[in-house]
C-alpha cells in the first residue's frame, strides 16, 4: 500500500504544476498577443483620411504623405512647425509599379492634383523635413480639415534611392 499511496500523493502534485504551468503560458500569450494588436497601428494615405474625415474627426490616427518643401513654416520662437504633406499610395505593390518609393514620392510632391494635408506639429523642427521626404505622422485631425501631429517620423528620399541604385540613377 505504501507504493500506491506514494503514486497517488505525487500524480495530483505533477497536475497541479501543469495546469499551473498551462495557465502561465496562456497568460503570457495572452498579453503578447493583446499588446501586438494594440501597438500595431495602420497608417492611412491622405486620400483615405480626407474621404473618412466626419469618421475619424479628433481621433488618433496614423497617416503618411510626401512633404511638400516650399510649404515648410518654422516658428523657433514658439516651436510650431507648419507644412502639408500629398497623397502617396499605400500599396507597396503600386508602388512598385509606378517606380518605386523614390520616384513616387519625387513625382507626388510634384503634382499639385493629388489631396494634399496641412501639417501642424509642436516641437522642434527635424533635420529631414524637407522636399519629397516621406512623413508618417500620428495625431487628429482637426474640424478645419488640418492634421495636428503628437509625433513624426521622417524618411529622407534618399534611403530609397540607395535601395534601388538602378532607380535613382535613372537607368
Amino acid at each position: 500500500m505504501n507504493v500506491q499511496t506514494a503514486a497517488a500523493v505525487k500524480s495530483p502534485i505533477k497536475w497541479k504544476f501543469v495546469v499551473g504551468g498551462s495557465l502561465i503560458v496562456a497568460a503570457i500569450i495572452y498579453l503578447i498577443v493583446s499588446s501586438t494588436k494594440a501597438n500595431a497601428q495602420y497608417f492611412l494615405t491622405v486620400e483615405e483620411l480626407q474621404q473618412r474625415q466626419a469618421e475619424l474627426l479628433g481621433k488618433n490616427v496614423r497617416i503618411s504623405g510626401v512633404v511638400i518643401g516650399d510649404t515648410i513654416q518654422y516658428d523657433a520662437e514658439n516651436l510650431v512647425l507648419r507644412f502639408t504633406v500629398a497623397n502617396i499610395p499605400g500599396d507597396q505593390d503600386e508602388v512598385d509599379q509606378m517606380g518605386g518609393m523614390a520616384v513616387v514620392l519625387h513625382n507626388a510632391a510634384q503634382d499639385e492634383s493629388l489631396p494634399r494635408l496641412n501639417i501642424i506639429y509642436n516641437n522642434v523642427k527635424p533635420d529631414l523635413l524637407k522636399n519629397d521626404a516621406q512623413a508618417i505622422m500620428t495625431g487628429r485631425l482637426n474640424s478645419d480639415g488640418s492634421f495636428t501631429a503628437d509625433e513624426l517620423l521622417l524618411k529622407c528620399p534618399t534611403k530609397y534611392e540607395e535601395a534601388v541604385p538602378e532607380q535613382a540613377s535613372g537607368e
